[in-house]
């Protein structure tokens, strides 16, 4: 057995080509995957900019062409024109503004302060402004600010509220008459935040504090080589990838002959230099003998009751794609298309996960009108690593792992992937119940392959920040899952045997 270095994070395997990383854009363009927060976070949605793409609020349709070209974190919102509604560019200071107006009336003026809204009586009379009103006003041309301040003046009831009513008052008018759109990039974070919001089975309830701790956790870097085991849709795969930056890999392994769904890796428009460093790979082209390939295929239930005959024909039957992973998405075609045409979430018909075509259609606005998937072609299934590579990490081992496997045995997974690791390296095994991290971290301390084994558990507690209203979320999630973490050593003993 070749000897490997004792550092976990000081090696590096060999570049081919070393290229400086490219700036990251700061401004969209066309193709480019965009997240759209609508409203402060009443609706998010993933879109593929384009000239014929569009966005659906209420009964509204308006282009996504005016977002091309704008910088991320830019503000728009919803306005009528002449050819029908449209998203117009406004400057976020409008409603800093008004937050910073409620806050000075409030400590200003004490008197009102005291006010409340025990006498008001909601019977529906306080607006004399009909809904006829209001059409006639649209079509006249008014502006969704114009429409809330006719509704404030015609209100009998407006003055009497408190300052904080008031605001709130406003802000339910503002969602209905003048909507805003947020332009924000696809990050780990906002992906991670997404997915938890609306399906977070989807990514195992991988919450983005959790997702924090395991890179830091596996002391991922720039130059480091992670081994990921991703069967969460590629949320995991994602993140090292934007944490590396385009230095170092990340390799997916499977154990399969199809690796594990990615769709997510594809929102987070990551440039040519970070998607080469993106490799998939199975696991019998990293592991070190024939008994060992099948004796894992064995305990991971890949191949119940597997003679030799069948371990070697399996061993035949793999091929993993060269393709790489940076191929452009088709998602969006070029047709009108709706606000329902976004970005596919990557779903498991059935808890298998070591079936990677059990995708399902499930999506967060990303269907067409018509509830079709967008994804017509199967999942790409990756970049295969340079073969001077996959020696290099055969004789060195990788520099940390992290695994992400919700309904498998991750003991029998770290258990076979650990001899792929260098001496010292740091992993972390992530799994949304204890019982398996606690049957892993067992197996692990009695065959004394690794040290400094604990169990933790994230905990997260958001906070409302407001003059007089400072307190913690009414409602948060109380459950981060728990996460394994340890340090590979050299066991003498383990290898004389």
């Amino acid at each position: 057995m070749a000897e490997k270095e004792c550092s976990g994070a000081g090696h590096q395997a060999p570049t081919l080509a070393a290229a400086a990383p490219s700036p990251i854009p700061r401004e969209t363009w066309e193709g480019c995957s965009v997240l759209l927060d609508i409203n402060d976070g009443d609706r998010l949605v993933f879109a593929r900019l384009s000239p014929a793409a569009t966005l659906k609020i209420g009964n509204k349709k308006c282009s996504l062409g005016p977002l091309m070209g704008c910088p991320f974190g830019a503000l728009f919102r919803v306005e009528n024109g002449p050819d029908g509604p449209y998203l117009a560019r406004c400057s976020p200071s409008t409603s800093a503004a008004s937050n910073n107006s409620m806050q000075e009336s409030e400590k200003g003026n004490t008197t009102e302060n005291n006010r409340d809204n025990r006498l008001l009586i909601d019977n529906n009379t306080a607006q004399n402004l009909s809904s006829n009103d209001i059409d006639t006003m649209r079509k006249e041309g008014a502006t969704g600010d114009e429409i809330i301040e006719a509704l404030i003046a015609n209100s009998s009831t407006f003055e009497k509220k408190t300052v904080y009513s008031q605001e709130k008052y406003k802000r339910k008018k503002q969602k209905k008459y003048a909507p805003k759109v947020l332009l924000r990039r696809p990050s780990a974070r906002s992906i991670c935040e997404t997915y938890f919001k609306k399906f977070p089975a989807r990514t195992g309830f991988l919450r983005v504090d959790t997702l924090s701790l395991l890179l830091c956790m596996a002391n991922v870097g720039a130059h480091s080589d992670v081994l990921v085991v991703d069967m969460i849709g590629g949320i995991l795969t994602g993140a090292v990838a934007e944490r590396l930056g385009g230095t170092g890999y990340v390799c997916s392994i499977s154990f399969g002959a199809t690796p594990y769904p990615s769709d997510i890796v594809r929102m987070f428009n990551f440039s040519n230099e970070v998607r080469n460093r993106i490799v998939q790979i199975p696991f019998s082209d990293l592991c070190k003998s024939h008994e060992s390939l099948e004796s894992s295929e064995t305990l991971l239930n890949i191949k119940e009751s597997s003679t030799l005959a069948e371990s070697s024909s399996y061993k035949n039957s793999i091929a993993i794609s060269a393709e790489p992973i940076n191929q452009e998405l088709d998602l969006m075609e070029d047709q009108s298309v709706s606000n329902e045409e976004m970005l596919t979430f990557p779903g498991n018909s059935e808890p298998n996960p070591l079936s990677s075509n059990s995708c399902s259609t499930d999506t967060i606005d990303c269907k067409h009108e018509n509830n079709a998937s967008i994804t017509q072609e199967p999942v790409n299934k990756g970049r295969r690593p340079p073969p001077e590579i996959v020696d290099w990490w055969k004789t060195n081992g990788f520099s940390s792992l992290i695994v992400a496997a919700p309904e498998s045995d991750v003991g029998t997974i770290v258990q076979q992937l650990l001899p792929l690791l260098s001496y010292s390296a740091p992993f972390v095994i992530y799994h949304q119940y204890l019982q398996p991290l606690a049957t892993s971290m067992h197996r692990l301390q009695n065959s004394k392959m690794a040290i400094n084994l604990q169990i933790s558990e994230p905990w997260l507690r958001e906070y409302q920040v407001l003059p007089s209203r400072t307190h913690p979320l009414m409602q948060m999630s109380c459950f981060g899952g728990y996460m394994l973490s340890g340090i590979k050593i050299c066991n003498s003993d383990t290898y004389e045997k």
